[in-house]
């Protein structure tokens, strides 16, 4: 079976890990440290704050923003399940936010029709998700953003080593936060860099750094200048009491353990060749579908040097006079997996109940025709051979 994406390790990321398990420390530990160092100087930003997973990392950047109850926060309706679920961890709201039908992202434009049809709300931030790798026009969306006082969280699941190309025709790596607040990732398997599971907010405010790394290790507080009773922790002749600790707020055990961050560190070093190699794949699909029958290519920004997490396409499965999971059906009989990314997420029955019924144009379009085929570094020119002419054969 090929699946639609698969990590790749080798023997030096077993190595690695080995190291990690035959050592005094498999959590709290050097390799934590050396990950977060090394993924801030991967895409420079001043700051990385490791953690458990994605998920984890969307909810650790809406608590460092100060995102609570009462606030909203604008997300693209085109997306996983996480990126609007966290926002519901904080008690905040959610509006959903129409996509380009040919890429899946939200616009700039999208994203300023959303504010005006709910400028009277209390409107805090949005996310805007970089999906498949690619980005939007950042600045554009930043801009817009600002305009009307929002933060920006980048949902950068997808984006690991994506850069966005600027007015300035200058490369912002995503994640540097050049034209956003804070950035967060995911390190599943399926992403480009595996960690088994994993996750990293980026920020260059020390301030906010510190706040999640608070909240990631259930709040405590060890800085001695931030104790609200410091006569508890000190000694009667004023030395910090050694075990000493405050929780002034809710924390979570959001840490992400030695072995995760080992294999981490590896990974990141191949980041470079990943991104070659998935750009090679994708150009051989772009070049064997382009004008194909029934089907279209996702809009390609120049303004994304993207590092393509995701291959969709858009097929007319009306004309193809084959539903969707007809298709699926076919290629999984032929040992060829494939996903769809994403349902709209209006269309949950969570958010349906919650806020009732929604239908966005774009993001009804885009899903209506999305299918991701195989994406992966190991996937070699004979499977993808053996994917575009049994994909021709439908």
């Amino acid at each position: 079976m090929i699946p639609y994406g698969r990590h790749y390790i080798d023997k030096s990321d077993i190595d690695a890990v080995i190291r990690v398990l035959q050592s005094d420390w498999l959590t709290c530990g050097t390799a934590v440290e050396k990950f977060e160092l090394a993924l801030a100087d991967t895409v420079k930003a001043q700051h990385a704050i490791s953690c458990s997973n994605g998920t984890t990392a969307l909810h650790l950047a809406l608590l460092g923003l100060g995102i609570e109850a009462g606030d909203i926060v604008l997300v693209p309706a085109i997306t996983f399940l996480a990126t609007a679920n966290a926002v519901r961890y904080v008690n905040a709201d959610v509006i959903f936010v129409d996509v380009d039908p040919g890429t899946g992202l939200m616009t700039a434009e999208t994203f300023e029709v959303a504010i005006l049809q709910n400028k009277s709300k209390a409107l805090k931030a949005v996310i805007n998700v970089h999906l498949a790798g690619q980005c939007e026009d950042l600045e554009a969306i930043y801009n817009v953003a600002k305009k009307y006082n929002l933060l920006v969280i980048d949902d950068a699941s997808h984006a690991l080593g994506t850069a966005y190309i600027g007015k300035n025709k200058k490369p912002n790596f995503v994640g540097s936060n050049a034209f956003s607040d804070i950035t967060t990732f995911s390190f599943h398997p399926v992403k480009t860099i595996a960690m088994g599971e994993g996750g990293a907010v980026t920020t260059n405010n020390s301030e906010i750094a510190k706040k999640i790394r608070a909240f990631r290790s259930h709040g405590m507080i060890r800085e001695v200048s931030k104790w609200a009773n410091p006569e508890q922790g000190l000694s009667e002749e004023g030395h910090v009491n050694p075990w000493y600790y405050e929780m002034q707020e809710l924390g979570y055990n959001y840490r992400i353990s030695d072995i995760n961050c080992a294999l981490g560190v590896g990974q990141l070093e191949k980041l470079a060749s990943f991104k070659l190699k998935r750009s090679i794949m994708v150009n051989f699909y772009d070049k064997f579908f382009a004008e194909k029958k029934h089907i279209l290519l996702l809009n390609k920004h120049a303004y994304s040097d993207t590092c393509w997490h995701l291959y969709s396409l858009l097929i007319d499965y009306q004309s193809l006079g084959k539903s969707r999971a007809m298709v699926m059906d076919e290629l999984h009989g032929k040992g060829i997996g494939t996903q769809v990314h994403y349902i709209p997420l209006y269309k949950q029955p969570y958010y349906k109940k919650l806020y009732g019924s929604t239908i966005l144009a774009g993001a009804e379009a885009f899903y209506a025709k999305c299918l991701s085929l195989p994406l992966f570094v190991g996937l070699t020119d004979k499977h993808q051979e053996y994917i575009v002419d049994a994909v021709t054969k439908l």
